[in-house]
């Protein structure tokens, strides 16, 4: 096991992991994963339900033991020294982990006796962070009457008590409605200015373009790319042609005249009878592909050319979209700090 270390002993990895391999019975969850994150950035964990992510986070946390492989996290072995990883990390899962019946204040108050604050500090550290999360107001309120993204910012504000160098936010926005989930991001964005070095598993595209530093791409437990935003655009290259018919249909008809075109697959989504090509050409190709549908009298209802997204990204790298099955490490509930 390697710890890097940078110029004057610092760690310039917060997190390393090499050739992680877990598996459920006949399930492998992750075969082989490896993973570094720089100290201070953050990198974006992404995949459909059931790549693998949770799974991740949870050997990382030493919720699970690997069954090979090694980790570190600051400069601890998850395995040799648990406990060391756990004085060093802050997790907020994707269930929000708050105790209904106690206020916004007691649940945090409570989280640092817990790390052995002291009851001063532990006092103190609650009033700031309710504070940092804009939570005042509701400090003294069971939480049980909190909104669901009242119940996240708290669950996130109780991950950071004890001031860790390095967090873990698994899926922290599922379920919430758009406003607060920019509410959740921009949290995060105020976190990461602040030193903390973070590790994010979304199966929302935006969210890894927003936050993250770097982009891990997981499915099936293997990691099948890894980059920037930009750079992992810039793998698939080119414009995307995005076809809409009146008569969904003629979809696979379509695709057929329009293939030569393209310098990818076309990709084909019945629900909103749209087909989705990765071509290179602009306007020319356009202009070519209207005339040959025209030409079978295939109708359109809006044709479009535009740059590739991450969503692109991951079609392209698996074949599917970020809809799968459930990750066979996550219980139905998870209420793990």
């Amino acid at each position: 096991m390697n710890h890097e270390t940078g110029a004057h002993g610092a760690i310039s990895h917060a997190i390393s992991a090499q050739g992680l391999v877990k598996t459920f019975g006949s399930v492998t969850a992750l075969d082989g994963v490896d993973l570094a994150v720089p100290t201070g950035s953050v990198l974006g964990l992404l995949g459909p339900n059931g790549a693998g992510k949770t799974t991740v986070v949870r050997i990382l946390t030493t919720l699970l033991r690997p069954d090979a492989g090694h980790a570190q996290v600051a400069g601890v072995d998850v395995r040799a020294d648990p406990a060391g990883v756990r004085r060093r990390i802050g997790l907020s899962g994707q269930y929000a982990a708050v105790d209904e019946y106690l206020t916004g204040y007691e649940n945090l108050d409570m989280i640092g006796r817990l790390y052995h604050l002291g009851r001063k500090e532990s006092r103190v550290r609650a009033r700031e962070l309710l504070a940092d999360f804009r939570l005042e107001d509701a400090a003294n309120r069971p939480t049980r009457t909190y909104s669901g993204g009242m119940r996240r910012r708290l669950d996130l504000a109780g991950a950071l008590v004890a001031r860790p160098p390095v967090l873990f936010l698994d899926e922290p926005t599922t379920g919430l409605d758009p406003r607060g989930r920019i509410d959740m991001w921009e949290v995060i964005q105020t976190l990461v200015s602040g030193g903390t070095t973070l590790l994010l598993t979304t199966q929302y595209l935006e969210e890894a373009d927003v936050l993250a530093d770097t982009i891990v791409v997981i499915d099936h437990g293997r990691i099948i790319a890894r980059g920037t935003s930009d750079e992992l655009k810039a793998q698939i290259g080119g414009e995307r042609l995005e076809i809409t018919l009146s008569d969904g249909s003629r979809l696979g008809e379509a695709a057929a005249l329009l293939a030569p075109l393209g310098v990818g697959a076309p990709a084909l989504d019945d629900h909103r009878r749209a087909l989705l090509m990765p071509v290179s050409g602009g306007a020319r190709v356009l202009t070519d592909a209207l005339r040959r549908l025209d030409a079978a009298e295939i109708d359109i209802d809006d044709v479009g050319l535009r740059r590739p997204t991450l969503d692109d990204v991951f079609l392209t790298l698996t074949g599917h979209s970020t809809t799968a099955d459930v990750d066979p490490a996550v219980p139905a509930k998870e209420t793990n700090r």
